[in-house]
């Protein structure tokens, strides 16, 4: 299941574009209130952007302008929303986004299509182990691309191993879609109570909210760890509720694929140009095919690469390597530049650590300075010096660790809507 335009030449691929970008820019010119006012403000004539290069005569959509003017960038009554959802606000307060029955079978195609690109058939079954309710809209776009797949699914939500297991061991589904951290816990679970997780009949995980790989695309600390226990295939995925797309791996595992009909990106560099080709920087996505809320130039405040390089999938669409960071909770610490990601992935080579917090906060001088709050049962100073030293080694610098309790964490990584937990606090 690979429509047709990602097998297209770039060449191509970019035409079909262009005629797809014409038709939103009369589109939101017509319907969007926040747009017709940035077009009249800029002086931009709409039928000028004709090409993906003229984009960047259009100035970037942020974060903040959707906070503070969420309302306007409705291009339909509110009688035409189908689906009320919001952002996590993981960088701000949340964002309402609403779908009509129209976006709603958008999301359903494109889930479809990136179930497919991770191998997914028809006659897979797939165990949703993320919330479907409070206002998340991951948990429904699964659903509804597994039910256009054709596919079955099995909605078990969030956590307990146990129910979790039950469901596995009953109705035999062959993938789960999980945030790869949960992998561990159901493989603490299986090996706790004799439960064979290699003859279970699970043969890959679509990953979920966390990195899988390093930039070079081998697998991370805590996907080691995972495929060390189980032999399943680990997919990643990235999306967001603005774009209503998703980025998926393919067999080749080199990148999350573009869907071209539905999103058009851009990489760009702090003064909002485009980065050269291969350079990290901020993506930036142009959605297509959007009626509720489309948005154009949108900043994700993810800093990626984009690969170009053919796959041997056969589609020859624009990948996404893991996301290095969020641009907003960059770290300037001693003089190197990190990202919490990274310093998560070193957490995760300590088994003895069983949870943890990154507190960001500026100190009496106003540069940066790192917190990290840790959970470990067995805690002690020689914990603490291996830590510290693994963090030396690979990134040159070790911040400040503190011991906590398990109450402590856990209170610290409830987020305001408990849907996602936090593992960063940026108090600057």
């Amino acid at each position: 299941m690979i429509p047709e335009i990602e097998k297209a030449t770039p060449q191509e691929i970019k035409s079909f574009q262009e005629v797809k970008l014409k038709e939103l820019m009369n589109y939101v010119s017509e319907k969007s209130p926040y747009y017709r006012r940035i077009f009249r403000n800029y002086k931009i004539n709409p039928t000028d952007i004709k090409s993906l290069e003229d984009l960047v005569k259009i100035p970037v959509t942020t974060k903040e302008d959707l906070q503070q003017h969420n309302d306007d960038f409705f291009c339909v009554p509110k009688s035409k929303i189908i689906d009320f959802v919001t952002t996590s606000g993981t960088l701000g307060e949340p964002v309402t986004v609403g779908l009509t029955d129209k976006d709603l079978d958008r999301l359903a195609y494109n889930e479809a299509i990136s179930f497919a690109c991770a191998g997914i058939q028809e006659e897979d079954i797939l165990q949703l182990t993320t919330t479907i309710d409070r206002r998340f809209m991951a948990g429904l776009a699964y659903f509804l691309g597994v039910r256009k797949l054709g596919a079955g699914i099995i909605r078990v939500g969030a956590g307990i191993p146990e129910l979790q297991w039950d469901s596995i061991l009953k109705f035999k589904p062959t993938y789960l879609i999980v945030v790869p951290s949960f992998l561990l816990k159901l493989i603490q679970y299986a090996e706790a109570h004799d439960i064979d997780i290699n003859t279970s009949g699970i043969k890959g995980a679509i990953c979920i909210g966390e990195s899988l790989r390093n930039q070079d695309f081998s697998l991370n600390i805590l996907a080691e760890k995972i495929k060390a226990k189980w032999g399943i295939e680990l997919y990643s995925t990235y999306a967001s509720t603005e774009m209503s797309t998703a980025f998926t791996e393919c067999s080749e595992q080199i990148g999350g694929h573009q869907h071209p009909e539905l999103i058009i990106v851009e990489i760009l560099d702090e003064k909002n140009q485009p980065v050269a080709k291969g350079e990290e920087g901020e993506l930036v996505i142009t959605t297509l095919g959007i009626e509720a809320m489309p948005l154009l130039r949108f900043k994700t405040g993810d800093i990626v690469v984009a690969h170009t390089t053919p796959c041997s999938c056969g589609r020859n669409t624009t990948r996404l390597g893991p996301v290095i960071g969020r641009k907003k909770q960059m770290i300037k610490y001693k003089g190197t530049t990190l990202y919490p990601p990274v310093m998560n992935n070193l957490l995760a080579d300590f088994q003895d650590v069983k949870g943890h917090v990154i507190e960001i906060f500026h100190n009496d001088i106003g540069t940066d300075e790192i917190l990290i709050k840790i959970f470990a049962p067995k805690a002690s100073d020689s914990l603490l010096s291996k830590i510290r030293d693994h963090f030396r080694s690979k990134l040159r610098v070790s911040p400040t660790i503190e011991i906590c309790s398990r109450e402590e964490i856990q209170r610290l990584q409830l987020s305001k809507l408990g849907r996602k937990p936090v593992s960063v606090i940026d108090k600057r």
